[in-house]
């Protein structure tokens, strides 16, 4: 059984997603401000966590930092509809994915469900002998999916689950392009819908991530009005 933190000001927001979780056969803990979530996480992390951005004590950015320093466990951002500032930050902070209040109770069940199943998919859990699970080396990149373990010039680089994801669909096939759709495809379920600023600020946060080991790297190239390509060094 999969435990779901879900951190929200909203009483009515925890009560009902809690209860949908629950019926749908999640563990859940609830917290109404930031610093009670992060005291619980520093002695025991959930398998997820869902954030409101605008909390008291500790708002849903500072809670993500904090986590980002010791954990890649996925984090989905409840934003206003408004907010599309604090979306694209929040993804490039290192969220997994957001989805806009008021929300579908059921497209965040198959938001949550997604992402659990390819963080079991990456981390090992669901094996076989694919290309998804396999060592792969492509130049100076070293990539392990049943380790979720990734190197770039011999420098352990840490990645979310979809950022992994995106690099993996990317650097599989050096030269090839990948269209954001296709992108998509990997990171996200046929029926969650994403758009383009999504993957892109995802883009973005891995290339910044791969800098920070070697500021020189440039492997991953934007193709305006087509996609991404992964070339190899």
């Amino acid at each position: 059984m999969s435990k779901i933190a879900l951190v929200d000001d909203d009483r009515n927001i925890l009560t009902s997603v809690s209860m949908t979780l629950e019926a749908e056969g999640f563990e859940v803990e609830t917290y109404n401000d930031g610093q009670s979530a992060l005291d619980a996480f520093n002695k025991k992390m959930p398998d997820m966590a869902v954030f409101d951005i605008k909390m008291p004590r500790m708002d849903g950015m500072d809670l993500l930092q904090r986590v980002r320093q010791k954990s890649k466990m996925p984090v989905i951002f409840l934003t206003s509809k408004d907010d599309e500032i604090d979306e694209v930050l929040g993804l490039r902070m290192g969220a997994d994915d957001y989805v806009k209040k008021p929300f579908s109770q059921r497209l965040l069940v198959e938001r949550i469900r997604a992402l659990l199943r390819r963080q079991e998919a990456v981390a090992g859990d669901i094996v076989g002998d694919t290309e998804e699970t396999k060592l792969m080396t492509r130049g100076s990149l070293t990539m392990d999916p049943l380790r979720h373990a990734v190197s770039w010039k011999g420098r352990d680089v840490s990645l979310t689950v979809t950022e992994f994801l995106l690099l993996q669909a990317l650097a599989q096939r050096p030269g090839f392009v990948k269209s954001r759709d296709q992108l998509m495809d990997v990171a996200y379920d046929d029926q969650v819908y994403v758009d383009d600023r999504t993957i892109d600020s995802h883009i973005k946060r891995l290339r910044k991530k791969m800098r920070g080991v070697d500021p020189e790297f440039s492997a991953i190239e934007t193709l305006y009005g087509i996609g991404y390509r992964y070339n190899e060094e």
